[in-house]
């Protein structure tokens, strides 16, 4: 199957600050929307355990997929994250898959 390139959107807010929020943006390549869910929060998951470990987060993963700019301290809302994937370098489609119809991906 040919991979294709996919954007992650996850909404995030900071805990000691609710009024502070915004949106880690995950891109990598995957053979399905949901694979490109997996690794996203595969992804993240190791940033933060870098983070909280004192260390550097990881620079890019040899298939691509990287956590950089990942925000100590701050919550990510995976449940309404959300994936498109690029038709070619320039557009993406205009169907965005919610992860929410998935959650058992998110346990």
């Amino acid at each position: 199957m040919t991979q294709v390139f996919f954007q992650i959107k996850v909404p995030m807010t900071k805990p000691t600050q609710p009024e502070q929020y915004g949106i880690h943006i995950f891109t990598g390549p995957a053979d399905t929307c949901l694979d490109a869910l997996r690794i996203a929060r595969e992804t993240c998951n190791a940033a933060i355990a870098a983070q909280n470990a004192g260390m550097p987060i990881p620079r890019r993963r040899p298939d691509g997929w990287g956590a950089r700019g990942l925000r100590h301290g701050w919550k990510l809302d995976w449940t309404a994250a959300t994936v498109a994937a690029w038709e070619n370098e320039r557009t993406f489609w205009t169907r965005e898959f919610s992860s929410s119809r998935h959650n058992e991906f998110l346990k």
